[in-house]
């Protein structure tokens, strides 16, 4: 409302003053804050609110806007009486001022030739999850990211870079938040200003030691010169597991039981009028069904999300703070009637304060202050453990709890709604608390471009845990009723706790300081633009369980040349050094080497400037490191002792007498070193028509030295445990591919759509094995690291396999499982060829956990003021073995384990098909039908609606008679829908029965307003 006054008093009273109103997006249809609109040779010029809205009041119906953005090109608009406009501002891809975060710093777009990936934050403001991790799956290319679990607290995402290329050691990115080492799941989303991911050797090289797994670069939001802008955001959203195991319930359980009985000639397990009154309900204290995977779970459970985010500022200081509130409550079922609170719930604050301050003309200081508070409730079970006794209690044991309110269980065996109710509770508090100060002084009195930096961070978190347990008295199962109607129970099993305990486990914590020191240079020459860094930090880390910090320090440079805008030549180092090494190999310097042409900027290109508004090929090679040996072998050059607690000595005839002493622990390696990876990238980068834009990379990666614990040390050397040593090699290629596509389509509709694609495959060269292994399907030299290990099935027997029965007619393998066989039993290949089936014939048999695929799209849809978008995810070529104790129907004999609803997709004599689900189903264990084999080896891709949103904003006169700047409201789905060729449970799970706390499906209402 200021800056419409502002704008009608500049045009002063003319007749002819109009009003002219409008929204400014940029190229990927999100609205553009604080974006300058200027009428075209005066001074009156405005800002854009959040929401990209503006109002000014022009001279003239003719008259011509200038809209101006950081990053955007210049952009004229003749109003030709339009009053009411959408402006879409295209990306600066061919200016030299246009920035892009990197490492240690920012570069020009046009001079980057290394391998980035960066994403709006807006995109990763979506859905329910807390996790920040979780919602960067398929969003862009290269981030390989699988949420394993849905567990409130332990549901981060595994997220890798482009891959797996080592078999021992860390596999996960390095964070770096505001250029500090954090986590990167303590961030909100509403934190962040820009996010960038180093892929390559020439973007991550910097890193040295620390960047072969890839680096992910997150700045948080700073302030800006202008009136403060306060907007304010909350939501609420219900939400449902996506998929729990379904089980059939407790009649149809004892028929089948019944079946495979006869089968094997045994007596019936359950009478007819057993099965009768459990299916009608007719007593369910004695004749009992329950589902227990409901048991312990909620139907639905609520999350809720507030922020609230202040910046603004002057020349002289800058400000912005952001906080939030995260509220969810988790599936497990709780008792209403205890007096304690069991329920799974977190509960997490968010704040962040970041203040520039122009000191003097050439000095700014950064003052940065962040943290949060966490508190996590929960029952006393591990979530794990829950739901495997509720897959192993079968339905018709005994009920939850009796209806006179004791609560049944079987010896030795759990109650799994007593164990998620009634055992007491466990929680769990953190805080964490950020600090960062930098001191920028611009020395261009010294000589232009030149600029020198000091940074010193401190981050401490501390974490306490208190468990209260506590036990219910335990009943028999009860078989019969007295006369008067009571249930008989016999004597209680065991007696509970009457109040609850109390254990506090010790506080935990750690701390980071982090040192820097560097100086930087930008200077253009005519057409020749040249850039330099030369840094040195020092990183100091303790995790609260070592005595000594975990150290890391170094050099890192980078110079880059550009001439005449369009070739591109950059060369990075690290230097630096871990004290996990001895002396003389603590430290390795690590080099990048890149090249790019921007083909769009020769003369031979303006003919085609209409179509391609964008041509960039770039090339990378270069080395970088990893020294995360692992945290039980740190300071590798050191021989370690320990006691004999586990192994005492012996001495004696008999019984003997037993000596506790000390004994040899790791040996000490003194040349042991970094692994190096050697890293290739060719790019791809087109803009097609100013509204579409195409990258393309093909990588590949060779890493050497991997840390290995000696696999084949001859026993006659004596080790207790085998050296340490650099054994070990592995490649990994795949490419990459990302498409946008941007278009206003009339004044009133803009649509985006975007794409992305990663595929890799990673082959072990060199591994410790013994010689007799080398070569053979035992092997795991040349093939996928991680790769699944089992038998091969070659289908089910037939019963032309058979002589007589349970006798394989001569020529087929005979198992030695020690199984009688027969008929729809799984066959498996001779792989040895020694004419029986045993422990030598398992090897590997491909396929493996990790995605080798990842891919994404979604589009954005925008109409007046509605707007609608979509996002879609997904993963292939990932594969599991499944099974576990139980798992197959009736292996349980009716005292263990549930049935899957499946069960009838199974071989029978009356259909004797080989593409079934289950093999012959038998009461009891078959041994030879569980073991792990291609049988049971599932493909797990899949592809999931990770969010669909529909808003609506207020138009601007609306929003000012409610006294505001603006307001949407909107609805979001997250995780509404997802399709894969495996049914039984959800396939992003990490589990090879269903049994793992869910992953969750959402509908949220939010509610955005600009103050």
């Amino acid at each position: 409302m200021l800056s419409a006054v502002n704008s009608y008093a500049q045009t002063g009273n003319s007749q002819n003053a109009v009003k002219v109103t409008g929204t400014v997006n940029d190229s990927k249809g999100l609205s553009l804050p604080s974006a300058t609109v200027l009428e075209k040779g005066t001074k009156n010029a405005v800002t854009t609110d959040f929401d990209g809205t503006f109002t000014i009041n022009v001279s003239s119906p003719k008259a011509i806007l200038v809209f101006r953005f950081i990053g955007m090109k210049e952009l004229e608009r003749p109003l030709n009486n339009d009053k009411k406009i959408i402006v879409t501002m295209a990306d600066e891809t061919s200016d030299l001022q246009a920035v892009v975060v990197v490492g240690y710093g920012t570069q020009k777009k046009a001079s980057v030739v290394g391998a980035i990936g960066t994403i709006k934050p807006s995109l990763l403001q979506v859905g329910t999850s807390r996790t920040l991790g979780n919602n960067l799956a398929g969003q862009i290319t290269g981030i390989m990211a699988v949420q394993r679990s849905g567990e409130p607290g332990y549901d981060q995402s595994d997220i890798k870079i482009r891959g797996i290329s080592t078999f021992k050691g860390g596999t996960n990115p390095l964070v770096l938040v505001d250029g500090i080492e954090r986590n990167l799941n303590d961030l909100d989303p509403s934190e962040i200003e820009s996010f960038s991911v180093l892929k390559d050797a020439a973007a991550s090289a910097v890193y040295g030691v620390r960047g072969a797994n890839g680096v992910i670069l997150i700045n948080t939001k700073r302030g800006f010169v202008g009136a403060p802008r306060i907007q304010v955001r909350t939501e609420y959203s219900i939400q449902e597991p996506t998929k729990l195991p379904e089980f059939i319930a407790a009649a149809p359980y004892m028929t089948l039981l019944n079946e495979l009985a006869a089968e094997q000639g045994k007596p019936l397990l359950f009478s007819e009028d057993r099965i009768a009154k459990t299916a009608s309900k007719y007593d369910p204290d004695l004749y009992p069904d329950v589902n227990w995977i409901d048991a312990i779970t909620k139907d639905y459970a609520f999350t809720s999300r507030s922020n609230l985010n202040v910046a603004g500022g002057s020349e002289i200081l800058r400000y912005a703070l952001t906080a939030s509130y995260y509220s969810e409550k988790g599936m497990l079922a709780r008792d209403p009637n205890q007096t304690y609170d069991s329920e799974t719930k977190l509960n997490r604050a968010n704040v962040r304060t970041n203040v520039d301050v122009n000191v003097s003309k050439t000095t700014l200081l950064r003052v940065n202050i962040g943290g949060f508070l966490q508190n996590l409730n929960k029952g006393n079970s591990s979530t794990d453990t829950l739901f495997g006794t509720a897959f192993e209690t079968t339905p018709f044991v005994h009920p939850a709890i009796y209806s006179d309110g004791t609560i049944p269980r079987v010896f030795a065996r759990e109650n799994p709604w007593a164990m998620s109710t009634q055992q007491g509770y466990y929680k769990q508090g953190g805080s964490k608390i950020e600090s960062l100060v930098s001191l920028e002084q611009d020395l261009k009195d010294l000589t232009p471009g030149l600029k020198a930096k000091f940074t010193y961070s401190f981050d401490s978190y501390s974490e306490n845990r208190v468990t209260r347990g506590k036990s219910p008295d335990y009943y028999n199962v009860a078989t019969e009723r007295d006369l008067d109607g009571s249930l008989i129970h016999g004597t209680v099993q065991a007696y509970g706790q009457e109040y609850l305990g109390y254990d506090k486990t010790a506080e935990f914590g750690n701390r980071r300081v982090y040192l820097e020191a560097n100086t930087t240079y930008n200077r253009t020459f005519g057409k020749h633009d040249l850039s330099g860094l030369l840094l040195f930090n020092q990183d100091s880390y303790n995790d609260g369980t070592a005595p000594q910090a975990f150290k890391h320090q170094g050099l890192a440079g980078r110079t880059s040349y550009t001439f005449d805008r369009k070739y591109v030549g950059e060369f990075n180092f690290g230097y630096n050094g871990s004290e996990n090494f001895a002396k003389g190999n603590r430290y390795g310097f690590f080099p990048s080497v890149a090249m790019g042409w921007i083909v769009t900027e020769e003369k031979f290109m303006e003919p085609l400037k209409d179509i391609f508004n964008k041509i960039k090929l770039r090339g990378s090679y270069g080395l970088v490191g990893n020294d995360n040996i692992g945290a039980n072998r740190r300071f590798a050059y050191l021989t370690t002792i320990s006691d004999t607690n586990d192994s005492d000595y012996w001495f004696g005839t008999g019984q003997g007498v037993k000596f506790e002493g000390i004994e040899e622990g790791q040996i000490g390696v003194n040349d042991l070193t970094w692994e190096k990876v050697a890293k290739t990238d060719i790019g791809i980068e087109l803009g097609l028509f100013n509204m579409m834009d195409l990258t393309v990379d093909i990588f590949q990666e060779k890493r050497k030295d991997i840390f290995v614990e000696r696999n084949t040390v001859p026993t006659q050397a004596g080790f207790i445990n085998a050296p340490w040593a650099n054994f070990g090699k592995m490649e990994n290629k795949g490419i990459e591919i990302g498409f946008n596509l941007n278009k206003q389509v009339t004044a009133d509709f803009f649509m985006s759509w975007r794409f992305n694609f990663t595929y890799v495959e990673n082959k072990v060269t060199e591994r410790d094995e013994a010689a007799a292994v080398k070569g053979t399907y035992r092997s795991g030299t040349g093939i996928q690291n991680n790769t699944l290990y089992g038998y091969t099935a070659t289908g089910l027997y037939t019963s032309d396999d058979f002589v007589a029965p349970g006798v394989l007619a001569p020529g087929i393998a005979v198992p030695t499982f020690g199984t009688s066989l027969r008929p729809g039993d799984i066959r498996y290949q001779d792989r040895n060829n020694d004419g029986i089936i045993s422990g030598l014939d398992e090897g590997f048999i491909g396929g493996t956990t990790d995605p080798q695929i990842v891919y994404g799209f979604g589009n954005n849809l925008k109409y007046k003021q509605f707007d609608f978008s979509f996002f879609f995810q997904g993963v292939g070529k990932s594969e599991r073995i499944i099974g576990g104790s139980n798992f197959i129907p009736g292996s349980g004999t009716g005292t263990l384990g549930n049935i899957y609803s499946n069960y009838n997709d199974r071989w029978t004599e009356e259909n004797p098909s080989q593409d079934v689900f289950w093999p012959r189903l038998s009461y009891g264990p078959n041994v030879n039908n569980s073991v792990a084999s291609t049988w049971w080896k599932k493909d797990m891709s899949f592809g999931r609606l990770k969010t669909m949103e529909v808003g609506y904003t207020l138009t601007k006169t609306m929003a000012e008679k409610m006294y505001l700047q603006g307001l949407r409201i909107y609805i979001s789905g997250n995780n509404l829908w997802y399709i894969s060729n495996f049914k039984l449970w959800d396939p992003e799970l990490a589990t090879g029965n269903g049994l793992k706390y869910p992953s969750t499906k959402s509908v949220l209402f939010g509610l955005s307003i600009a103050l």
